[in-house]
């Protein structure tokens, strides 16, 4: 991963947190669990592949407060 590299993380309404650039999504102990230029992030809680979005928000029905 460059140094220099932009990240850009977006919250998506009722959603997931989007993740997009070059990143390294490392576990508790370093170990790269990502390595790519983008996934998505559970904000519901609902998912089947914590930490990660499977989409499961839309059928839970999530509903996220709103952003100040």
């Amino acid at each position: 991963m460059s140094e220099n590299a932009k990240v850009t993380m977006q919250v998506k309404a009722n959603g997931s947190i989007r993740v997009t650039g070059d990143v390294d999504f490392l576990d508790a102990d370093g170990n790269v669990i990502k390595s790519e230029n983008g996934f998505s992030l559970c904000r519901c809680g609902h998912s089947a592949n914590k930490p990660f979005c499977d989409g499961a928000h839309k059928a839970a029905g999530f509903e996220a407060p709103p952003l100040s």
